[in-house]
């Protein structure tokens, strides 16, 4: 054991049986941690299983959804997923915002943060054991090397859906207006609210698809059955745009009391058209401050050497002369 011990420290440094145990609890999690993880079956849920099962035979073979495309990921639900109600709600709508619909996209987002994190602590690990080979390391070089890669991988996810979120948010918002106009042109020729939605989704497809997804989901789910206005407030929910929600709650409001669409849909696209002038100013209100560091850095320097060189040239070689 002494020679084991010795050979190691020869090896890898005096940290060696440290680093050495440290894997060693690493590949024990991992080894372990499925089969603690792991949730037994329910006899209920076998039971509906088979129920499902003879149903899908019976039905001519046409099946929903098959045996191997079952969510692998369902057995750790319990560990992946938010025991609270309200902070699944909220990871489920911001992931819904960014764009991410799925019945699992609450816990693949989970799964996808807990394994970069893992992976980073491993790349982490490595790093370090390289870096103690060759130089003397301190304990706090150690755990920086090893902690920050596990952290930057834990919080990827989140930023990566972050930023989704808010181009998504961005580009619906430009889109916006330009669909109130073609809507109001589709409903003044005639049509009902539901066909022009219908048919401003087609319309904006290729220039604008997320505002085209949002409005082909408000056509499918109102010809399912669906309340109108209760479709009408979860598509404002998804998009999380001031704008929308606003637009929502007018049309809801021209359905209650009975007054003409087309009116509420002119005068609202009419201020969207000058909100969107407001904000177009407003960014060009905002380049010249912007613009002022970089001016100044890229301006001065080269007009001070222009102004004051040729004096400093003049005074350097005058006192040489000397």
């Amino acid at each position: 054991m002494e020679n084991i011990q010795s050979m190691i420290v020869e090896l890898l440094g005096p940290s060696g049986p440290l680093m050495i145990v440290g894997l060693l609890g690493v590949f024990l999690i991992l080894i372990t941690l499925p089969v603690l993880l792991k949730r037994e079956v329910d006899p209920l849920d076998k039971l509906k299983a088979a129920g499902r099962a003879a149903e899908a035979s019976a039905s001519k073979g046409e099946k929903l959804r098959s045996a191997t495309r079952k969510d692998k990921l369902e057995k750790y639900s319990s560990f992946l997923e938010p025991q609270n109600a309200d902070e699944y709600s909220a990871d489920k709508l911001t992931l819904l915002q960014a764009g991410y619909s799925g019945n699992n996209a609450v816990r693949i987002f989970h799964f996808s943060k807990f394994a970069l994190g893992l992976f980073g602590l491993v790349c982490g690990g490595i790093f370090a054991m390289v870096q103690m080979a060759q130089v003397e390391v301190t304990a706090q070089d150690l755990v920086l090397w090893i902690m920050v890669p596990g952290g930057v991988g834990y919080f990827l996810p989140k930023y990566w859906v972050s930023r989704r979120k808010q181009k998504r948010i961005e580009a619906i918002t430009n889109a916006f207006p330009d669909s109130l106009d073609m809507m109001l042109v589709c409903v003044e020729a005639g049509q009902s609210l539901d066909q022009s939605i219908l048919r401003v989704a087609r319309e904006l497809k290729s220039g604008f698809p997320e505002l085209a997804s949002e409005f082909e989901t408000v056509s499918q789910e109102v010809k399912a059955g669906k309340d109108k206005n209760t479709v009408l407030k979860d598509m404002s929910e998804r998009c999380g745009v001031a704008d929308i929600a606003s637009f929502v709650t007018v049309l809801v409001q021209s359905s209650q009391f009975g007054t003409s669409i087309s009116d509420a849909l002119r005068v609202y696209s009419a201020e969207m058209r000058d909100k969107r002038v407001m904000r177009a100013e407003e960014a060009a209100n905002k380049l010249p401050t912007k613009m002022t560091l970089a001016t100044m850095m890229l301006t001065v320097p080269p007009l001070m050497a222009m102004l004051i060189g040729p004096s400093i040239y003049a005074i350097a070689t005058s006192l040489g002369g000397r």
